[in-house]
């Protein structure tokens, strides 16, 4: 199965246990309380967005990666688009982490 794949399916997973945040204000909170282990922006998310989470993710030392469009990243979670999203676990932001490492080296 290709690592995009598996990275969305994992997404899906991750939402159906609760392990995840959506949105651009409610991911800013779980960053600055600490409770945020991976944040992911999609790609066509506006600079404004981009530049604030990178911001706020380099300052409380949260890994982020920039990956997919906001409609599967939405599909993937069962919801309409989503151009943000926090991984609260921190099982599933490691195994995430991994994939990323994959699909960005392959």
């Amino acid at each position: 199965m290709e690592t995009k794949q598996k990275i969305l399916q994992i997404l899906g997973l991750a939402t159906r246990a609760r392990m995840t945040i959506t949105g651009e204000e409610l991911t800013v909170n779980e960053v600055r309380r600490g409770n945020a282990k991976l944040v992911l922006v999609a790609e066509d998310a506006s600079e404004n967005t981009m530049k604030k989470l990178q911001d706020k993710c380099s300052h409380y030392k949260v890994d982020l990666q920039i990956f997919g469009t906001r409609s599967e990243i939405g599909h993937a979670v069962g919801k309409e688009e989503r151009v943000v999203m926090a991984i609260t676990d921190a099982g599933f932001a490691k195994k995430l982490k991994s994939l990323f490492d994959e699909n960005n080296r392959g």
